[in-house]
């Protein structure tokens, strides 16, 4: 191997786009020194498909009510045919070995990716989890109560899920303490095009929505499209104007220039989206999922006071106006909080690799 260059095979789950965000800002720097090999499922396979050869993955989702509410029966049903395959070695996973027995890789990356860490497992090739779930099945975040429990439990299924991978190198834009060896934290990844883009203060309210089938309703659309506010929106599948409210397309070029030059941004709570609004100084306004994940994401912007969570109940043109009216307050603590961390998390899974494939 010449060099010290490996082959690296590198899953990404394919539910919302941080996980694919992250990959896009790791994947360049892993191609110049290793041979790699990218499997994605659903979103995160569209996103990377225009820069890599991907084999696309099934992928587990979150299904959510009538109501909007994530629906925890409903979830199950959808995804008890690919916990299945996955754990009881069915044909997606088979599919999967498959792929890595003709790659032969010396180490597995998985960013929250089932079926690569499940096939490295049984395959016996190490395996290296990058990803924010991290933070919360291996560290200690300062949780109590009701979270503390629903944390331990989460873990404890996430474990079961991918077991306990060789090393963690793990994501996120507030400090946690490792629980075990192996386990390294690191700032948020930016990509290469966030790290090149200059931050301007322009007049816009930006709008990023995960699963927005789900938290786009007609209720929050009316309430962005009275705002006295141009308002761009990112995650809706149409695109099209309505006055002052612009739904866009999506565009990894057009997303980040309106993030670098918005007001302030009101999104859904992952951990990627929240690193780039802070590098790029903006305030936010975070609508958290229901997951324990996305809620401590929010629950530290607000603490640290460079943003505010809301519920959907919340959500009304009166409350779009009063944020950003207080928004330049916001901005002015997010530069205490600006960190890059590409450079630490390429020589923490560089570390690892070597490591792992002597």
């Amino acid at each position: 191997m010449q060099g010290g260059k490996r082959r690296v095979a590198y899953g990404v789950h394919g539910y919302g786009r941080g996980h694919a965000v992250r990959a896009q800002a790791v994947l360049p720097l892993l191609r110049e020194r290793h041979d790699v090999l990218v499997l994605a499922g659903d979103e995160a396979a569209d996103l990377l498909s225009a820069d890599y050869r991907v084999h696309r993955l099934p992928t587990l989702r979150y299904v959510h009510d009538a109501a909007s509410n994530c629906s925890a029966w409903l979830t199950l049903r959808r995804n008890v045919p690919l916990l299945a395959d996955a754990m009881g070695c069915g044909r997606a996973l088979r599919s999967v070995m498959g792929l890595l027995r003709e790659f032969a890789p010396h180490v597995v990356i998985s960013d929250s990716e089932l079926f690569t860490h499940r096939a490295a497992w049984r395959m016996g090739i190490p395996r290296i989890s990058f990803d924010h779930y991290g933070v919360l099945a291996s560290c200690d975040v300062g949780l109590t109560g009701v979270d503390r429990v629903v944390c331990e439990l989460e873990s404890l299924a996430y474990r079961l899920l991918v077991n306990r991978p060789h090393r963690s190198v793990a994501t996120a834009f507030f400090s946690a303490r490792p629980l075990r060896r192996g386990v390294r934290i690191v700032p948020p990844v930016l990509r290469e095009i966030v790290r090149r883009t200059r931050p301007s203060d322009g007049s816009h309210l930006l709008v990023y929505l995960s699963n927005a089938h789900v938290h786009f309703t007609p209720t929050l659309r009316r309430a962005l499209a009275e705002l006295d506010a141009d308002v761009r929106v990112y995650g809706p599948a149409e695109a099209t104007r309505e006055g002052r409210l612009e739904i866009k397309p999506l565009s990894v070029d057009g997303f980040v220039q309106d993030l670098a030059s918005c007001r302030a941004v009101f999104a859904t709570a992952g951990n990627q989206l929240i690193g780039e609004a802070i590098h790029f100084g903006k305030g936010m306004l975070l609508l958290p999922e229901q997951s324990l994940e996305q809620r401590l994401n929010a629950r530290f912007v607000q603490q640290w006071g460079i943003g505010r969570q809301v519920s959907p109940g919340e959500l009304s043109t009166e409350l779009f106006r009063e944020f950003l009216a207080g928004s330049a307050e916001l901005a002015a603590r997010v530069r205490a909080y600006q960190r890059d961390g590409l450079a630490e998390a390429v020589a923490a899974i560089e570390q690892a690799i070597g490591e792992l494939s002597r």
